[in-house]
């Protein structure tokens, strides 16, 4: 019996997976700020709290929170009828001592005339100069003090320093009041200041002329400034140093005594960059897919290489470790890409 063998066929290779078209960009170095972001406090440099200088009643209020006035503006007024009674009766006495006053200056010339003609003798004469400088004196005595009546009677008007937004007012009409009691503020929101409280540890860095941004509660720029006053001294309670910001004019939406975020960017460096949507996130440790040449020399693949990140400038992550200038970051299709998967970059 003979047995015929059989020739048994090799199985098909499989074709080698296609090459996936990903777009690619070359790291390069570019100029990333170093940047702190601290809480800050705006503040006007023409912020009054209005006080009376007398005491009294309030009789009028002639404005509401939040109003905006004109320098000058009459705001509230204290009874002044107790004032311009004084006022009035110390006017009287001025006129009459007025009276006295020119009644002796032609007395006194009088005298004068008679005297030269022979007519009286020097002892008159003498005693009409001394009487005409007595009345003198007491008149002019007599005017500055109606005149500083009336300007007490101007403390009763309590009138804007300058122009500004009134604050909150918290007396009421028939109120008593003294020179120690809060009437309202005045702020000029026209000249504002970032008060920004700077950590110890920063010492050797602070400096005036550092880039400072204002930032709003979803971290976009308000505003740009730099900081243009260091203190001297170390605040003891916060054990840091206060630098001071100039907000521009433009920057209306600030306000005096508002918080807000300062970024203060100590230096600027060249550092390579990725896009913030080449970055892909696995168990919170950040990744990015680099198109490197294959093992056989014959394309590329993908691979996936760990990064140290910075915080965003613009679209794009500052990357502290992990790439190198000229590493090809792969940017598109990164959700289909696997470790060492083959990949023909596009430019």
């Amino acid at each position: 019996m003979s047995l015929i063998a059989g020739c048994s066929k090799p199985a098909p290779t499989a074709p080698p997976p296609q090459a996936m078209p990903v777009k690619v960009s070359a790291v390069s170095l570019t100029d990333v700020p170093t940047s702190d972001t601290y809480v800050a406090t705006i503040k006007s440099r023409r912020s009054t709290t209005l006080q009376p200088q007398v005491d009294g009643n309030i009789t009028k209020i002639l404005v509401k929170s939040g109003d905006a006035v004109k320098a000058g503006q009459l705001l509230m007024q204290i009874d002044p009828l107790k004032q311009a009674a004084a006022v009035q009766s110390q006017q009287g006495t001025q006129a009459q001592k007025k009276a006295v006053y020119q009644y002796n200056q032609t007395e006194v010339e009088r005298q004068r005339k008679l005297f030269e003609a022979g007519v009286t003798s020097r002892d008159a004469y003498d005693q009409a100069v001394q009487a005409f400088q007595n009345a003198k004196g007491d008149y002019e005595s007599n005017e500055a003090l109606t005149t500083t009546q009336v300007q007490q009677l101007g403390y009763y008007q309590i009138r804007a320093p300058y122009a500004g937004v009134v604050g909150d007012i918290p007396v009421h009409l028939g109120d008593y009041v003294s020179p120690t009691t809060v009437l309202t503020t005045v702020d000029e929101n026209a000249d504002l200041e970032a008060y920004i409280y700077l950590p110890t540890d920063r010492g050797t860095s602070i400096r005036t002329g550092l880039p400072v941004e204002i930032l709003d509660a979803s971290g976009g720029v308000v505003t740009r400034s730099s900081i243009s006053f260091l203190s001297p001294q170390v605040d003891n309670g916060l054990q840091s140093i206060l630098a001071k910001a100039e907000i521009p004019h433009t920057a209306q939406r600030l306000r005096n005594l508002q918080l807000v975020n300062a970024r203060v960017t100590w230096k600027v460096s060249p550092q390579p960059v990725v896009p913030v949507l080449a970055v892909v996130r696995v168990g919170g440790q950040p990744f990015v897919y680099v198109a490197v040449p294959s093992a056989h020399g014959d394309g590329y693949s993908a691979h996936q290489v760990a990064v140290t990140l910075g915080e965003t400038v613009g679209n794009n992550y500052p990357v502290q470790s992990g790439l190198k200038q000229g590493d090809k970051v792969i940017l598109t299709s990164i959700q289909f890409l696997q470790e060492g998967a083959p990949v023909q970059p596009l430019s």
